[in-house]
Formats: structure tokens, sequence, C-alpha cells
């Protein structure tokens, strides 16, 4: 490949040039023995692959990279290797075309003079709020390796949670969207086969049968109209759900519905302590902490009560005090812990054990989730089966009393 840079020399002398080299850490090797120190650096065109212009979701990071970044760049640094080595490395190795952009990006601010965590600030569709600010925290400290390795670990919790959570759920949505899709089948290629035998034979249907029989006559002389409704009515709900009164909507719904509620409780207060955890522990001023928090936790009614924390805190008083407060979204462990915490100077650790008991209570509860699930979707299903099998056999039970 061929780059263009500019570069200085020792003397402060800044010159450019164009070299070629197998990458640019090699480039940057290749200059730094001339005597130079590269400033900026990019690939000439013509040199450069076509440029396949992908959609947005393919362009992001996925949270195993970051996790992976985090890990590995805070080993290679407590190794001994400079940050720009560390992220060239990466750069390398890496088979994400988009990370390797953003570590490109990284790697030619930072030898531009800029610190790791402005870098970062750069990038926040890579580099959320809590990453930058634990970076930027150990950078002040001087303890930049026990940061990265800590990011890495609470990224890695929360990615765990919400793969559990995600897992969870998958076994019901398999099963109800095979349910529709059997119904959807029945009722275009079944049911008109049996309505038309009812209708040779003059039989007096039930309500029942008579409803089944309307919808499969709707679905079979409609069907694309269905599906452009049923698209079309999924991709509305879709959309409101983004509005900011779709999200309360739906962040409200799911604090009341049995079992998710308890799960999502724990889940959003097993989240609440490990991101203080992790702020606090790495050196993070506590308001900053606090609103960090705010942007971590997802669900509205969370992120206000954590703004009402956030002003409580710059006003004097407690964090403890809000959660005990708010007892109907944070069970009383929470408020109860805290305020232990708050009175014994050791707030931080006192949230990385409310962290810790939540995430076993979540990890458990989804466990079992499946287990619960489980007969209450047989119940279902034996109801809709139920249903349509009076429906369309009483028909046939009439016909056979009546010969």
């Amino acid at each position: 490949m061929k780059f263009k840079f500019k570069a200085v020399r020792q003397s402060g002398e800044k010159y450019e040039g164009e070299n070629e080299a197998d990458s640019k850490f090699a480039l940057y090797e290749q200059v730094r023995k001339d005597g130079g120190t590269i400033i900026h650096v990019e690939e000439m065109k013509g040199a450069k692959k076509t440029d396949i212009r992908l959609p947005a979701f393919m362009h992001r990071v996925s949270m195993t990279d970051k996790i992976q970044f985090a890990k590995n760049l805070g080993t290679m640094i407590d190794a001994g290797l400079p940050v720009v080595r560390a992220l060239s490395v990466m750069e390398r190795q890496t088979r994400s075309t988009s990370f390797k952009k953003v570590l490109s990006e990284l790697n030619t601010a930072i030898v531009k003079g800029e610190s790791l965590s402005s870098a970062m600030e750069k990038n926040p569709k890579t580099f959320s709020t809590l990453f930058t600010s634990m970076v930027k925290s150990g950078e002040e400290s001087g303890s930049l390796t026990s940061a990265l390795k800590s990011v890495g670990s609470q990224l890695e919790k929360a990615h765990l949670l919400t793969k559990k959570i995600r897992g969870a759920m998958i076994y019901p949505t398999i099963i109800l969207f095979v349910m529709v899709g059997i119904a959807f089948l029945m009722l275009i290629f079944v049911v008109p086969t049996l309505s038309s035998v009812f209708k040779e034979l003059n039989v007096e249907l039930p309500f029942m049968t008579r409803v089944v029989i309307f919808v499969s006559d709707f679905l079979k002389n409609n069907i694309i109209i269905s599906l452009v409704t049923v698209v079309a009515l999924v991709s509305l709900v879709v959309y409101w759900k983004k509005t900011a009164q779709g999200k309360r909507f739906f962040d409200g719904l799911v604090l009341r519905l049995p079992i998710i509620a308890t799960i999502t409780k724990e889940t959003n207060s097993a989240r609440t302590a490990r991101t203080l955890t992790s702020l606090l522990s790495a050196g993070v001023d506590i308001i900053v902490a606090i609103k960090i928090t705010g942007d971590v936790v997802q669900n509205v009614f969370y992120k206000e009560v954590i703004k009402k924390a956030e002003i409580a805190v710059e006003k004097g008083k407690p964090i403890s005090e809000v959660f005990m407060n708010e007892e109907r979204l944070y069970p009383a462990f929470v408020g109860e812990m805290t305020n232990i915490g708050e009175e014994t100077g050791r707030l931080a650790q006192m949230c990385e054990n409310v962290a810790i008991f939540y995430e076993n209570e979540v990890e458990q509860k989804t466990k079992d989730l499946s287990t619960v699930i489980e007969p209450v979707l047989m119940v279902f299903i034996g109801i809709a089966v139920g249903f349509f099998a009076v429906s369309m056999l009483t028909p046939i039970y009439s016909l056979v009393d009546a010969i």
C-alpha cells in the first residue's frame, strides 16, 4: 500500500512524503528509523480498494470487539507497549472492517498528540460516555491499565446480563411465531376445504364456526391486503415505540407484567449498581458518575430516578435517600446498601455487592423463566387448538346425528 504522510523531525522541522508500506504501523517504524515522527497519514487514492458503501447497521462495532479492545489494550500497555503500537497491533489483528477504521482514527489522533480518551470522544457511536470517562479518569490518575481492564469487565458483565435475558425470551418467541404460522396455513388451506363441504351439505353452522370461516375467507380472498396490513401495523408500532410517548408506554408496560416486571427491576438495579461501582472505583466524581449512569439505563422511568439522584447529590443530599423513596422501581435492598456505603465511606464496594446480588438473581430467574413459561404456553396452545377443533368438528357431529 502507498501512503502520504506528514512528519516532524527531532529538530522540529515538518516535512511531507510518500512511501510504500505493508501497513500504517510499518510506515510509522520506517519514518521513526529515519528520525521522524508521523503527525498525519492517509492511504493514497489509487492504492485503495474500491470502497463499497454498506448499510449503517454494518458499520457498527460489536460489543465483543469493544470488550476485547479494552482488555487487550490494558494488557499490552501493562506489558510496556506504547499506546500507538498496541493500537496498531489490534488494527492488524481485527477482522472487523469498521473496527479497523476506528482503531486507525484513534492511532492518528494519538500520534498528533491527543490523549486516548479525547480521541475516543470523537467516536461516540463506538465508545460510550461510560467508556471514555473511565479511560479519562485512568489517564489522570496514572492507572490507565486498571481503568481499561475495569471497563472491559464492566462491559462484559452488562453484555452477559443482556444475553441471558434475550436467551430466555427466544423459546416463547419461537413458539408464538410457529403457532401464528400454523394458524395462518390452516386458515388458508384447511378451513376452505371443510367450509365447502358444509356448504354442499347445507349444515347449520355454530357461531364459532362461522367466525373461523369468515376469517379464512377474508384471508384467502385478500391475502395481499392482509399481509400489507400486518406489516403496516407492525411498522407503526415499531415507529411509535421510538417516540417519547411510545417508549414511555412500553417501558411502563414491562414494569406491570407478571414475572417480567421483577426481572426488569432487578436488571436495572444491577445495571445501576454495576455502573456506579465501575465509575466510582475509577475515581470519577460522583455527580459525573450518576449522570453517566442515567445514560446507561434504558428505561425512561429509571432515567427519571437517576436524574432525581443527580439533583439531590448536587444539593448535598445522600443518593440513598432517592433510592429509598423509589422502592416501586428500586428494591429496598438497593437503598439500604447505598445508605451503608455512604455512612462507611465504601459506596463503590456496597454498590458492587448490590450488582453481584441482582446479577445472580436475574441469572437464576432467567433460567427459571422457561420453566414457568412452558406450562403457560401449553395452556395457551391447548385453548387455541381446542377452539379450532370445536369450531370445525361441531358441525360434523351435528351432521352425523342428523343422519
